[in-house]
């Protein structure tokens, strides 16, 4: 059983730090007495580093100084972000050279806001995979299932597990594919990815420049909204206007576009249904629901079958950059690289091409809907030992990434929220898309969702392994 402090809020935190209820010290210690070696969320877990953090932000508060939301909040990094004082794996069995420690203007907003670092998240070796395989470091067990290990979802394999286990309140990780969707799903929390080129990725380790985009997984939305407040730089120190937007917000004034069979076609038991099951809570309260097809979504999903760009970009990166990091590569990780060989320029160059086309045909689609509703995978989180050899990783990884690489190929801004459980008893999310740039906007309503719906406790209850 989780402590009192577990079970607050990040708005809850925010007010009694600010009230002088409730110490960072507090809270990281907490933090830190939740964390379970056993799950494997982190790389490098600083306790000592993050006490000093939180006796900073303490300080820092006695003397009246506000630097911002997210002062003395437990924070864990995905480790692909360069955070000063750890080496920077990047999911490899050996450490980056030292420039890949230089912290961005993400890692850098939080500092100046005196967040505090829990520690580096597991990663999928270079970003690379949707399942959250690593054979160097060992993968995370996903904590829905207390007997079988089954995995967390990836690349942020490590987040959503920091999250669950309640050794963090917000996780910064990456998203290509569905880097930061596909964990939180699986792992039954909220992952937002935001549009591609609103954060920043200095600092960060490039899996494909073409599609990277920079994101959060929190325990709800509303603490995805405080999260994004305090990272975003249009919209730091505006948190309670959008909160208020949250609350005048009318369920009657949300269009969601559902029908899209590209994006429900084979699911596994007990998840369509479950997010159907949602929607239709959602009609009933009044939101508007319009069956529509995007004629986009097909194009993507095949592009992306086909190879995409990230495996010829992250290629390419790794020969000129760290070339003996490719000789040492997980095999399922190295065998997608040697693929991305046999693409020449030219094919290249004409996939940039449709990516960008496809990006700019979507665009109408939401003159006449404001999100596009989905499950965010089709696939239940399969358990480690089907998938730790390349013939059954293969196939299972292609599926857990169908849905989100719709977003990235089409440039949207993305989140997930944890709805139910599947007829294996793991969390299945519902997935919404919005229109290029309408972060701000994708958050509001997924707030107000969430009030309709519930949070992660509320509709999935505990999660087995802290039982």
């Amino acid at each position: 059983m989780k402590s009192t402090l577990q079970e607050l809020s990040l708005k809850e935190i925010i007010f009694q730090f600010r009230s002088g209820t409730l110490s960072s010290r507090d809270l990281v210690e907490s933090a830190i007495q939740s964390h379970k070696e056993g799950l494997g969320a982190y790389r490098d877990f600083r306790r000592d580093a993050a006490l000093e953090m939180a006796s900073l932000a303490d300080q820092a508060f006695r003397c009246g100084t506000d630097l911002g939301p997210l002062q003395g909040i437990p924070v864990s990094v995905k480790d692909l972000y360069g955070l000063s004082g750890t080496r920077t794996y990047a999911g490899s069995p050996k450490a980056l050279p030292g420039a890949f420690e230089k912290e961005g203007p993400v890692i850098s907003s939080l500092r100046r806001q005196h967040a505090v670092f829990m520690g580096k998240t597991h990663t999928v070796e270079f970003a690379f995979g949707g399942l959250g395989v690593n054979s160097h470091w060992g993968t995370p067990r996903n904590p829905w299932d207390a007997n079988t290990h089954r995995v967390p979802g990836g690349s942020s394999c490590g987040a959503g597990v920091s999250l669950q286990e309640g050794s963090a309140w917000i996780a910064l990780g990456s998203d290509t594919a569905g880097s930061v969707r596909v964990p939180a799903c699986m792992t039954g929390c909220v992952g937002l990815k935001t549009s591609f080129g609103r954060w920043s990725l200095e600092g960060i380790f490039p899996l494909s420049p073409t599609l990277d985009t920079a994101g959060i997984l929190t325990r709800t939305a509303e603490d995805a909204l405080l999260g994004f407040c305090a990272i975003d730089l249009a919209y730091q120190g505006r948190q309670a206007e959008l909160m208020k937007e949250v609350e005048s917000l009318e369920p009657a004034s949300i269009c969601i576009s559902t029908g899209d069979t590209n994006l429900w076609d084979g699911c596994e038991p007990g998840i369509a249904e479950i997010v159907e099951e949602a929607l239709g809570e959602l009609g009933r309260a009044g939101v508007r629901m319009v069956e529509s097809t995007v004629s986009e979504t097909e194009q993507a999903i095949e592009l992306f079958r086909i190879g995409s760009v990230p495996g010829i970009e992250l290629k390419e990166f790794l020969m000129s950059n760290l070339p003996s990091w490719i000789e040492t590569a997980d095999p399922v990780v190295g065998s997608r690289i040697k693929s991305s060989s046999s693409v020449d320029a030219g094919e290249y160059l004409r996939r940039l091409r449709v990516l960008k086309k496809l990006a700019s045909d979507v665009q109408s689609h939401f003159e006449t809907v404001d999100l596009i509703a989905c499950p965010t995978l089709p696939i239940s989180p399969p358990a480690l030992a089907e998938v730790s050899a390349v013939e059954g990783y293969a196939p299972r990884n292609v599926a857990s990434l169908r849905n989100t690489v719709v977003g990235n190929v089409l440039g949207l801004c993305g989140i997930t929220l944890p709805v139910g459980l599947d007829a294996s008893g793991m969390p299945v999310g519902l997935q919404l898309l919005g229109k290029h740039g309408s972060d701000a906007k994708l958050l509001s309503m997924a707030c107000r969702i969430e009030k309709i719906l519930g949070t992660s406790r509320q509709r999935l209850g505990i999660a087995p392994c802290f039982k």
